[in-house]
């Protein structure tokens, strides 16, 4: 049976790559032209570059290549083995952006229990975790040759939620890391409300909430539209037209 590839599906693919290049954007210009708010002024030179990459490699490592992983399977022509190839690359880049970036927070003077205090930072680890062992159990169940086929039928509704879920906590805890840093920066009177810095903040948690809801659309829209559903829809159009 012939496929057709759905126009919806590609509006979503489309969009998803535009709200992706605008959450990078706006997390570099608030990671680069903003840098001093993260980190106190004595602070070295080093510290600060580590501050900075924080939000840079879970943002746009993490997030963005994450959902780029789980859009694979929505928009790369060619094998199966191909597509979770490049899924599995994918995965394991954003995998260590992840890790990189928690251990960028952690590498301060103050050590890690110093940052392990709040929801954001509980939430991160989490994520993270979770994420790493979805991976592990993604390659040992589609990619060991003697997994018998039955067994990775029952476990792929259950890989495909679980990334989903993980996807989607770590969209949550960025939010989170964003309201805390903007928070204290407003508490302590370092950034005002209406500021530009603030803009750009909620612009960027604005950005992250669009670009998750319409990965994760994507990602359980379905890929082809078949020559009944093709007809169903060219009658509808001839009738509204």
């Amino acid at each position: 049976m012939a496929k057709i590839f759905s126009a919806p599906l590609f509006s979503l693919l489309l969009f998803a790559r535009l709200s992706a290049l605008t959450v990078a954007v706006l997390v570099l210009t608030w990671a680069l032209h903003y840098k001093i708010s993260f980190i106190p002024h004595h602070s070295s030179q080093e510290d600060l570059i580590y501050a900075v990459l924080h939000p840079v490699l879970m943002v746009i490592g993490f997030i963005l290549i994450s959902g780029e992983a789980i859009l694979v399977h929505r928009w790369l022509p060619g094998s199966r083995n191909l597509k979770k190839s490049v899924h599995l690359c994918l995965q394991g880049v954003a995998l260590s952006c992840g890790i990189f970036g928690i251990w960028t927070k952690f590498h301060g003077q103050d050590g890690i229990v110093a940052n392990f205090f709040s929801l954001h930072s509980w939430m991160g680890l989490i994520c993270v975790s979770l994420f790493g062992a979805q991976w592990l159990i993604g390659f040992l169940s589609f990619w060991h040759r003697g997994e018998i086929r039955t067994i990775r039928v029952r476990v792929l509704p259950w890989h495909v939620f679980l990334g989903l879920y993980t996807y989607g906590l770590a969209v949550v805890t960025a939010e989170t890391g964003l309201l805390e840093k903007l928070t204290f920066l407003q508490a302590k009177g370092d950034v005002l409300k209406r500021g530009t810095e603030s803009m750009v903040v909620n612009g960027l948690g604005l950005g992250l909430a669009l670009l998750s809801g319409i990965v994760i659309l994507a990602a359980v829209s379905p890929k082809h539209q078949t020559p009944q559903t093709k007809i169903i829809y060219s009658n509808n159009k001839c009738l509204t037209s």
